[in-house]
């Protein structure tokens, strides 16, 4: 039991022994280390100048919340017993979940990106705006499939070439994990907010206003599609069950011309005007109701849109985030004198090994 404390005692102090003569050799070694913190200072200080600042453009929507319909309720229902179905909610596809991966999905995104915005003087998509910031035609120049490569304003996406799928695709990729951020802060409350970042303030407002206006527009016509498919269907009906109410009181004025001053025990000559009258009154009905139907259908259609609301637009100047001269300075000085003093131990090490 003696022993093995004794022997614990040397350890420690053997442990404590080596850690002196560690400090002793990294003391001895102090211009270098402060060398290397000076010099690791400067390219932090040159890495701050270089870095350009970090521009973040803030977008808040509100999504609409579905309403039972109240006393519309029942006129729905009168409606469909009917036959006609004008429409309703459009279920949980776009909840409020589903709507912040429906603006990062890149289909939304890619739409954006050819979005036409007007740019020192040149109206140009935002796809454009972005390469022309990231400076990759520089290096395009080289290649020949990249070179005459354009994305025009509006253009059709469904006959691009493999090339521009891929450098859409590339697009994408930075600014869904770099830049693209939305966010619900209360489940309870449905806001979202949409942040983008990048080192173009004008790139960082133009996408964020464009995206929300793309993935609302897409929003809107999905949700309201049903409502207006049974509103055009209706009035189509409605213009024609009118046509024919007309062409029917038409009927009974020539039919009437036809049997005046007829003899009254001829009745079968007032066969046509009699039947003339029935087409008017079964039209009349007929078109009273379609135009109720019709109404409806607006009043659903108006119900459904808009459903996203903007509360916020980002405003010039974005909120800015710069790498400081300061923190360029300390941190380039302790990585560098960190490194040093590890590559010291290592060499020491080895050639102890050795």
């Amino acid at each position: 039991m003696n022993e093995e404390i004794t022997n614990d005692e040397i350890s420690l102090k053997e442990l404590i022994e080596k850690g002196k003569q560690w400090y002793s050799y990294l003391l001895s070694q102090w211009k270098i280390i402060v060398l290397a913190g000076i010099l690791g200072a400067i390219l932090g200080l040159g890495y701050s100048i270089r870095k350009k600042p970090i521009y973040t453009a803030t977008l808040t929507y509100a999504i609409e919340d579905e309403k039972s319909g109240g006393g519309l309720g029942g006129a729905l229902g009168l409606a469909s017993s009917f036959g006609f179905d004008i429409g309703s909610s459009g279920g949980g596809a776009f909840s409020a979940s589903n709507l912040m991966e429906l603006f990062k999905s890149r289909s939304m995104v890619e739409k954006t990106l050819l979005s036409p915005v007007v740019y020192e003087g040149k109206k140009i998509s935002l796809a454009e705006m972005y390469i022309k910031d990231k400076k990759w035609r520089n290096k395009w120049d080289e290649e020949p499939k990249l070179k005459n490569i354009q994305f025009l304003p509006n253009a059709n996406r469904d006959q691009f070439t493999r090339v521009q799928d891929s450098v859409l695709g590339v697009i994408y990729l930075n600014l869904s994990k770099e830049s693209l951020t939305v966010v619900q802060k209360d489940k309870k409350v449905a806001i979202g907010t949409i942040d983008v970042q990048a080192t173009n303030e004008l790139f960082a407002k133009y996408f964020t206003e464009a995206l929300a206006k793309k993935v609302s527009d897409f929003y809107v016509d999905t949700k309201s599609k049903k409502a207006r498919m049974n509103m055009a269907i209706l009035e189509k009906q409605t213009d024609s069950i009118r046509g024919e109410l007309n062409a029917a009181i038409t009927g009974v004025a020539v039919a009437t011309d036809n049997t005046f001053s007829l003899n009254p025990a001829l009745n079968v000559r007032r066969t046509p005007s009699a039947r003339r009258q029935v087409d008017v009154q079964a039209n009349t009905a007929i078109l009273t109701e379609l135009v109720k139907q019709t109404e409806l259908a607006k009043v659903t259609l108006r119900k459904e849109t808009p459903l996203i609301q903007i509360i916020d637009r980002p405003i010039l100047p974005l909120a800015k985030e710069r790498f400081g001269k300061a923190k360029g300075i300390v941190l380039g000085g302790i990585l560098a004198g960190f490194l040093v003093v590890l590559g010291l131990i290592m060499r020491r090490i080895l050639k102890q090994i050795v």
